[in-house]
């Protein structure tokens, strides 16, 4: 018998996350980065291990001012601006090649900067799952503490990984890339573990996550999606009235609780239809379909294909070699 997962295991079952550090940069002010739009299937991430930076908001919004120990998730692809926040032209830059990834630098003398870039790639089509429930940006700062933080040893768990990387970026250690790649796929679910215990939870399933009488039904939808989950029955659950918890959903999710197991349901689908020996009407009744032609409705409707095209598109794509990053 399996044993049940906490929600945030069962999103990253549904939705596998892997990460890869890009290039690590080590500046002295003034200094500016432009960064172009993600990639689709693909999150941008920047950790600061030292200095600041200044985030520009693309809608013109005031700017969001980052410090040492801030770890910055982009999960909706948005090109973004990072400068330190003089005003002044940047110093030239130049990269490198080095050991185990790009470095970049410049000859710049005011503060410096100590930031490590990356990027995230997302299942797809499941990872609207995890972009639509995940604030625009996601900033967690590891040097300020907070009491559920602090005793669950989360931030101290997340320096020592960013610290580790940072190592790792700049030495000669054999086995240094996977090492990188390994620890940029750790960086994504302490990040957002880390997000969950925060004071105040941006909106969306860290929200949830966040509200501990909530939790009961975030773990029944993650842990069981196949059952046929009503508002009462979950109500009951967080020993709460079905109204109070239409209401919770709404105000911090930012959906309702069947919107999100739909939307589970069809991430989970997506995963069963990749076996060739499961067919159609059997994905259907492992995620709670009793009508496989429903089904076929609400996948096409969540996911923008038909069950059997994304079978054809997951099986062509593992018949194409992979090729290997550069």
């Amino acid at each position: 018998m399996a044993l049940p997962e906490d929600w945030l295991s069962r999103l990253l079952a549904l939705v596998p996350v892997r990460g890869r550090l890009d290039i690590y940069c080590s500046y002295g002010a003034p200094w500016r980065i432009d960064q172009a739009r993600a990639a689709v299937g693909e999150m941008a991430f920047h950790a600061l291990v030292a200095g600041s930076a200044v985030l520009e908001d693309p809608t013109g919004g005031p700017p969001l001012r980052l410090s040492a120990g801030d770890i910055l998730l982009l999960p909706r692809r948005e090109d973004h601006v990072l400068h330190d926040g003089s005003g002044a032209p940047a110093a030239p830059a130049h990269t490198r090649t080095g050991s185990n990834l790009l470095i970049s630098e410049n000859a710049g003398a005011g503060e410096r900067l100590d930031m490590l870039c990356g990027h995230f790639v997302l299942a797809r089509p499941q990872e609207r799952l995890l972009r639509d429930y995940l604030p625009p940006r996601l900033v967690v700062r590891t040097a300020e503490t907070t009491a559920s933080a602090t005793s669950s040893g989360t931030r101290d768990v997340l320096t020592g990984l960013v610290s580790l990387m940072r190592h790792e970026a700049v030495s000669d250690g054999l086995g240094g890339r996977a090492m990188l790649d390994a620890l940029s796929t750790a960086l994504f679910t302490l990040t957002l573990r880390l997000a969950s215990e925060a004071r105040e939870t941006p909106a969306g399933l860290l929200a949830l996550a966040g509200h501990a009488r909530l939790a009961p039904a975030l773990s029944a939808l993650f842990n069981e999606p196949g059952r046929p989950w009503t508002l009462p029955k979950l109500a009951r659950l967080c020993n709460m009235s079905r109204a109070t918890l239409a209401r919770q959903f709404q105000e911090r999710l930012g959906q309702s609780a069947s919107e999100l197991l739909t939307d589970i349901r069809m991430a989970l689908a997506a995963s069963e239809l990749r076996k060739p020996s499961v067919n159609t009407g059997a994905v259907a009744e492992t995620v709670g379909y009793q009508s496989e032609a429903a089904f076929q409705r609400a996948f096409r409707q969540r996911m923008g294909v038909t069950p059997a095209q994304w079978r054809r598109g997951t099986q062509s794509a593992e018949l194409a070699a992979p090729s290997l990053p550069s």
